[in-house]
């Protein structure tokens, strides 16, 4: 029996190591991510969003609230990235509030304990 040896994964040139990655450009994507998927809990993605099978407000109130906090605590260094990730947050918030049965009350939505009330 002879063993080989184990291979080395092969890197594209389009891969880069964390450390080579700027703080701002880290806390985006993570913000990106988190709104991507909190759209598709809302059933976002779907030409019919209280159809999609992919809905599950409890999922995206997790997502919303985790963006909330991401977004809220890194605002000082997120430069320009601030304004559109801010209005992203608010955009879930208000659909959050318009797909729930019931509503909740003004300051009590997903992630509104860290960005205020969302109208």
């Amino acid at each position: 029996m002879s063993e080989q040896p184990s291979q080395e994964p092969s890197y594209s040139p389009d891969v880069r190591d964390l450390e080579d990655i700027p703080s701002v450009e880290v806390i985006s994507r993570a913000a990106v991510m988190l709104m991507s998927a909190a759209a598709e809990r809302l059933g976002l993605a779907d030409p019919d969003p209280e159809a999609s099978p992919h809905r599950d407000l409890d999922e995206a109130r997790r997502l919303i609230t985790a963006l909330a906090g991401l977004v809220t605590s890194s605002v000082e260094y997120l430069g320009l990235h601030a304004g559109p990730l801010r209005d992203g947050l608010q955009s879930l918030q208000k659909a959050f509030r318009e797909a729930s049965a019931v509503p909740d009350g003004p300051g009590q939505g997903p992630g509104e304990k860290y960005t205020g009330p969302v109208y």
